[in-house]
């Protein structure tokens, strides 16, 4: 296979993403019906991934303390989609905006945490944490120019943070 081969084949297939997309779409308006409720269903495709939004919602019952509810969401909406491609989803929800604003407040915390790591020189191990808050720490630890880990197992899974 060629370069050019190997890069067309890595390319997100935008068509394949879009179809994700409506499916879990429809998916979630489903369940908003069952559970009465109003909310509208927004889709788009980021990078490599479709990402969904449910917006317009009231109340944090699809959110959760934590995020909970969001990410059990998240893991059935995927399962709805393999269920109909036969192939396993990236797909994001959101639900609210929550994951926006979660993701600036981890942000934060991450290059707080760089600071004192690069300040102490010593390694510092976080709690656990779910996949999307653990990529956002990874993201601000490396824009701080340190290093990150993540370590053990699911749902017990944490990062490390390393000095330079």
């Amino acid at each position: 296979m060629t370069g050019a081969e190997e890069s067309v084949k890595l390319t997100p297939d935008i068509a394949h993403l879009e179809l994700e997309g409506e499916i879990a779409a429809d998916y979630l308006e489903g369940l908003l019906d069952i559970a009465d409720m109003d909310g509208d269903i927004d889709m788009d495709v980021v990078g490599d991934r479709a990402v969904v939004s449910i917006v317009g919602v009231t109340g944090d019952e699809l959110v959760g303390r934590g995020g909970e509810v969001l990410e059990a969401l998240q893991e059935l909406t995927r399962l709805a989609v393999h269920r109909r491609t036969g192939e396993r989803s990236r797909l994001m929800l959101d639900v609210g905006g929550y994951r926006e604003r979660r993701r600036a407040e981890l942000t934060k915390y991450g290059t707080a945490l760089a600071k004192e790591v690069k300040r102490t020189k010593k390694p510092k191990a976080l709690k656990p944490m779910t996949p999307f808050e653990r990529k956002c720490i990874h993201d601000a630890v490396k824009a701080a120019g340190l290093y990150s880990e993540s370590e053990g197992e699911e749902p017990n899974r944490y990062v490390v943070i390393y000095p330079e």
